[in-house]
């Protein structure tokens, strides 16, 4: 991808303005994850289509340092929105590097839109990180950073969020111990959320329409239920799946996981054609190139100072395979969702906002 000229503070302002104008033209709901009572989540589910692709990738350069404030971890926002161009097409997905995850977090949030486009006043968030085990502390790249969860839960409440949770089901060690471990309880507890723990009595077997290896599965009950589902992963190699990404990491939520390794892939698939995150954002400020998913050595972590977001989670993954010198169709269960027509994987066919904030 081409990259132009330094952008300075007001030019990426106007940008993110344009962006949040640009998105709310395309009708983007930020309720898409609703599937209502336990009752009509057995009788099947309309899943949510994510917008079509626009033509173009657009790359912006490097912003010299001290451009834009990042004074309290958080982008200076515009007083006013310019009216967007009848041409210009909404931001598909947000690429933005730096060295403060906080502030890329915000930025790739906000070039999108903004959180107001995802979470309505009222709503209830559950986050959804990798917090797989409780072997080793974020800095191993096994579980999602800690500071990007807890930024994605603070902007969530000042979006109105009447209660943001954060949780998963962890393989390895009691979800207390890898909550703590991670990083991750402190940090969302500071924020201002909650860590939510996934008992067994709130898993609901339901039908999975659209399945084509899988067509029922036991899903946590709260996840169904939640107005807006955020789908945090961190980017990492899995010896079976290829890489951990977005759609992987929804394998949490299910109940008994080993019923989903006979066709793995395809599974993958299917679960994500039921369970529709409003919002993607993939975890590669540290990315874990070897030995995924739990790793071990630090030898195997690449920093990589990298926040990727999309309403389109197969896009989010495409996008996320190219830091390991992978494409989409690399991956099983991108080159799968991709076909079931649940988002694109063809990144020059999407408006792609690439800022560099280092």
């Amino acid at each position: 991808m081409k990259r132009g000229q330094p952008i300075s503070r007001r030019t990426f302002i106007k940008l993110a303005a344009t962006a949040a104008a640009g998105a709310a033209l395309a009708g983007c709901s930020p309720k898409v994850s609703t599937i209502g009572s336990t009752e009509t989540a057995t009788a099947g589910i309309k899943p949510t289509v994510p917008p079509s692709p626009t033509s173009g990738i657009t790359a912006i350069a490097t912003s010299p340092a001290g451009t834009i404030p990042t004074q309290g971890g958080s982008i200076e926002s515009p007083t006013s929105s310019p009216e967007p161009s009848p041409t210009t097409a909404p931001v598909y997905m947000a690429v933005i590097h730096g060295p403060d995850s906080a502030t890329i977090t915000r930025a790739a949030i906000d070039t999108l839109g903004g959180m107001a486009s995802f979470v309505h006043p009222g709503n209830d968030v559950i986050i959804k990180p990798n917090i797989c085990t409780d072997y080793l502390p974020p800095e191993y790249a096994a579980t999602t950073n800690p500071t990007v969860v807890a930024t994605l839960v603070t902007m969530c409440l000042e979006a109105g969020a009447k209660r943001v949770r954060v949780m998963d089901y962890p393989f390895g060690g009691t979800p207390a111990s890898a909550y703590e471990i991670s990083g991750i309880k402190e940090a969302v507890e500071i924020a201002g959320g909650e860590m939510g723990y996934m008992t067994y009595a709130k898993y609901v077997e339901v039908d999975i329409p659209q399945g084509k290896s899988m067509t029922s599965t036991s899903i946590y009950r709260d996840i169904l239920e939640t107005d807006v589902l955020i789908n945090v992963p961190i980017a990492k190699t899995h010896s079976a799946a290829v890489l951990t990404l977005g759609e992987k990491n929804l394998m949490g939520i299910v109940m008994n996981r080993n019923v989903m390794h006979g066709d793995l892939h395809q599974r993958i698939a299917d679960l994500n054609s039921l369970v529709r995150p409003g919002l993607t954002v993939v975890d590669a400020v540290r990315i874990l190139t070897a030995h995924g998913p739990t790793g071990g050595d630090l030898a195997d972590v690449k920093q990589t100072n990298t926040i990727i977001a999309s309403r389109d989670i197969v896009a989010a993954d495409a996008y996320a395979a190219t830091l390991f010198g992978m494409i989409g169709s690399d991956v099983g269960y991108i080159q799968a969702s991709a076909d079931m027509g649940l988002g694109t994987m063809d990144l020059s066919s999407i408006n792609i906002q690439e800022i560099n904030l280092g």
